[in-house]
């Protein structure tokens, strides 16, 4: 997905807050007599806000299309029962059924493994050295 669109997405997020502050200011101007300019500045203010903050939360509107177990990919684990090829992992507290790379790559209990790949619901890793 392209930083353009996360852009659009974040400020069309932003327009129920825009519409707000504008009713608020509004409601300040006619209900307790404040300055016009003082409420259309509270709009100013606001929209500013928003895009000054853009750059801190861009990353919460870009769309990820890989599937969550993917995420895992990179991440470090460690062993929690032998891997010769098959057993568990834990990664990020989270128990997970494993395959070492290559199948004379044992993985004893207790070693560090990187997750290399996914193969359906199991993460596949390799050994660190």
């Amino acid at each position: 997905m392209s930083p353009q669109s996360a852009f659009w997405r974040y400020t069309a997020f932003q327009i129920p807050g825009w519409i707000i502050a504008s009713v608020g200011g509004w409601w300040l101007h006619y209900s307790l007599n404040v300055p016009a300019w003082i409420s259309a500045g509270i709009l100013v203010v606001w929209v500013v806000k928003d895009y000054v903050l853009y750059p801190v939360l861009r990353f919460a509107y870009e769309v990820d299309s890989r599937l969550r177990i993917e995420h895992l990919i990179g991440i470090q684990g460690t062993a929690v029962e032998p891997l010769d090829p098959n057993g568990y992992i834990r990664v990020h507290g989270e128990l997970w059924q494993a395959t070492s790379e290559g199948s004379d790559t044992a993985v004893i209990t207790g070693h560090n493994v990187t997750v290399i790949g996914t193969d359906g619901m199991v993460l596949i890793v390799r050994k660190q050295i």
